[in-house]
């Protein structure tokens, strides 16, 4: 706990020197029709969570090799600074993707794959199929973080509730030490998030997210290799943000929409054009996170709920509200 709170001043200070940076050099987000902001805004600010959380994850020896966790904290700084690359001279896709994969890559081979999965209580041996299948969940968690990180505060809230309670599970557990990392990571993004809280004060940028999405998948894939069942625990606990670039990918595609082209179709960006703010939105993601999907998540952990079972219960209210709020669907249509 010591050094979650000595990586959150890092995080808060080193958040200020980059909007200060961000402002001389004028990396700015400048609003167009896309956009969920309406003024000139910062944005890098989420490489303060990256320096402070390889700081200070470079100091908790939780894996069974300082190799797997070197390659770890490597894979994350190149997402990162692929992102940060992008965010001042935007990249072609086939490059960020390269790096995407090549992180994930890193990542997968670190904590052995996904060899086993519980379903209703068996499990399940994978074998090379879980090492696919835990690369492109991971190529899956760096982009839906990227896709979520629009509105004010909503992709740092995410990270800081879901590590809490992550957090909370492992000392139930007795899993200290893993879930010393995972306060780590949560103290690193709440640095920032006092930062980017509504009104953002200095987005995030492509660097944050991706790095964001990548950790938090190398998080869940340790405690799963630890415990089967915290798979399913970390799958429910970013339900919101599963269901939401889910839900919103698959409507596009199935309209024939081009994946690349830039839209505003998230539920959570049409819920905060409706709510005229973005406040109201952030916090109603933390109160899904904490007060819906948190004892989903608790249940789980005691064994007191089978994890597929729980995935359904905890994402058909999300899906309900993903097809509210028409997720996907045209603007124009709205």
């Amino acid at each position: 706990m010591i050094l979650s709170l000595v990586v959150f001043v890092f995080s808060l200070l080193l958040t200020g020197l980059l909007r200060g940076y961000a402002l001389r050099r004028n990396v700015l987000d400048v609003p167009n029709q896309r956009s969920s902001h309406k003024v000139p805004t910062p944005r890098g600010g989420g490489m303060a969570i990256v320096v402070a959380f390889l700081t200070g994850g470079a100091l908790v020896p939780i894996w069974s090799s300082e190799g797997q966790q070197v390659l770890v904290l490597l894979a994350g700084a190149l997402v990162a600074m692929v992102g940060f690359i992008d965010d001042h001279s935007s990249l072609t896709p086939s490059t960020r993707l390269l790096a995407h994969g090549v992180g994930a890559l890193f990542v997968v081979y670190a904590v052995g794959g996904l060899p086993i999965i519980e379903v209703l209580h068996w499990q399940l041996m994978t074998g090379w199929a879980g090492y696919a299948l835990a690369l492109v969940g991971l190529m899956w968690l760096i982009n839906l973080y990227n896709f979520m990180d629009g509105i004010d505060g909503l992709a740092g809230a995410e990270a800081v509730s879901v590590c809490l309670i992550a957090w909370f599970l492992c000392f139930l557990g007795g899993q200290q030490e893993t879930g010393s990392l995972v306060l780590t990571l949560g103290g690193a993004a709440l640095g920032f998030l006092v930062w980017n809280w509504p009104p953002a004060r200095i987005f995030m940028g492509d660097g944050g997210s991706g790095f964001l999405g990548l950790m938090l998948g190398a998080l869940m894939l340790l405690d799963a290799s630890n415990e089967p069942r915290m798979l399913w625990v970390w799958m429910v606990l970013l339900g919101v943000f599963v269901v939401d670039s889910t839900w919103t990918l698959l409507h596009r595609l199935h309209q024939g929409i081009k994946l690349s082209e830039a839209h505003r179709t998230h539920a959570y960006q049409v819920a905060s054009r409706v709510a005229g703010r973005h406040l109201p939105v952030t916090l109603a993601v933390l109160a899904i996170n904490f007060l819906w999907l948190a004892p989903i998540a608790a249940l789980i952990k005691l064994e007191y709920l089978d994890g597929l079972v729980a995935i359904a219960v905890a994402y058909t209210p999300l899906c309900f509200l993903a097809k509210h709020y028409k997720a996907g669907k045209p603007e124009n249509c709205q």
